[in-house]
């Protein structure tokens, strides 16, 4: 069985910084995608930052020069540094991940429970 277990989440005054986790436990493969998801109350799930086996890396343009996403050499583990936080940050984040052992073969997919995010003063 597979667990992303996710932490780092709570509440933070705007401007200063968090640092989300993500850990995937009984779980020994690298994850293909990793992506950090968010979603604000009453909005629709966003995509925030995504990274891919290699490096590559994406992140929505209102996020951009202010958070950092990485994840560790066995791709089970991901962070997300938050700094400048503002207000419309606020949300429950998500950590998600994908794995297929072949090109060919469909992925499977794995969800976090999500963790609260407030900004406020």
């Amino acid at each position: 069985q597979v667990q992303l277990v996710e932490s780092g989440g709570g509440l933070v005054q705007p401007g200063g910084s968090l640092r989300l986790s993500c850990a995937a436990s009984g779980w020994s493969f690298s994850f293909n995608v990793m992506v950090w998801y968010r979603q604000a109350r009453g909005d629709q799930r966003e995509l925030v930052a995504s990274i891919t086996s290699g490096g590559p890396t994406y992140y929505v343009d209102s996020v951009k020069g202010r958070f950092t996403i990485s994840r560790d050499n066995a791709g089970n583990t991901m962070y997300l540094q938050m700094n400048s936080l503002k207000p419309e940050d606020t949300a429950v984040y998500f950590c998600y991940a994908k794995f297929r052992r072949y090109s060919y073969s469909p992925y499977q997919t794995f969800w976090g429970q999500g963790t609260q995010v407030t900004v406020s003063s």
